[in-house]
């Protein structure tokens, strides 16, 4: 963008942008201050976006993750520079769950009840959700990288990105995977339980955050608090559970 913006109005005779002023615009763009502008800026407008619309299509995530493309796409940075600019972003996903740990704290008088059935329940559907993961990718003749890319998308994503890892699969489509995971789970989540009738702020909060992660816990934070807090232990015990199934389950396939 910038060479044939600069060579552009050269050739018609207006004025140019020298090669100092082009560096400079350059290293503003790709400095790690206008980054985090661009990331929080869009994600900021996105909830804007949503807020006035209130259609699932147009999610946050998905508006600010179109905005960061087009402007990369068009600016002509690499994804490279963008990653590196925007780390500290990245950084923070895993402190942001643990994070979550204070708010399950604040409500343990629910979880003294009802650690059996937690437990079962994140279980089962940690053995489901890679389960049905396998089936469907098998009978759809995928190949073993995708399966592995595949199997942890019901879990946060940094936990997801180093399963994915360790098993064969490709770090960066298990990312995208999980975030559409989440994305769609916080949007069908909510009406699904409600058509099932399940009322129990313990069942929503550990549907939400085994189905959805992290996208779904800030879903059932709007839910209830304690709908939040067990979603976000649901976050931790499904990240554990699937770490240690899966390698089990590949002995068993194998």
């Amino acid at each position: 963008m910038f060479g044939e913006y600069s060579s552009g109005y050269c050739r018609s005779g207006g004025y140019s942008t020298t090669n100092g002023e082009e560096k400079k615009m350059r290293a503003l763009f790709e400095s790690t201050e206008f980054m985090l502008l661009l990331v929080f800026g869009s994600y900021l407008f996105g909830q804007w976006v949503f807020k006035k619309t209130r259609i699932g299509l147009l999610h946050p995530l998905i508006i600010s993750i179109a905005i960061i493309i087009a402007f990369l796409e068009i600016s002509g940075i690499s994804y490279q520079t963008f990653e590196k600019g925007s780390e500290f972003v990245s950084f923070m996903l895993g402190p942001s769950v643990v994070a979550l740990g204070y708010v399950l704290y604040e409500q343990l008088a629910y979880l003294k009840g009802n650690v059996v059935s937690i437990l079962t329940s994140v279980f089962i559907g940690s053995v489901v959700g890679i389960l049905s993961v396998i089936i469907l990718a098998k009978l759809t003749g995928a190949d073993q990288v995708l399966i592995h890319s595949l199997e942890p998308k019901s879990v946060t994503t940094p936990i997801a990105m180093s399963i994915a890892e360790q098993s064969g699969g490709n770090a960066s489509l298990t990312a995208v995977i999980v975030l559409f995971c989440g994305i769609f789970g916080s949007i069908v989540g909510p009406p699904i339980l409600r058509v099932l009738g399940i009322k129990s702020s313990v069942a929503r909060g550990l549907a939400m955050g085994a189905s959805a992660h992290g996208v779904g816990t800030a879903k059932a934070m709007e839910m209830g608090v304690i709908e939040g807090a067990l979603s976000g232990l649901a976050i931790g015990l499904m990240g554990v559970m699937t770490a240690l199934l899966i390698p089990i389950v590949h002995q068993l396939f194998s």
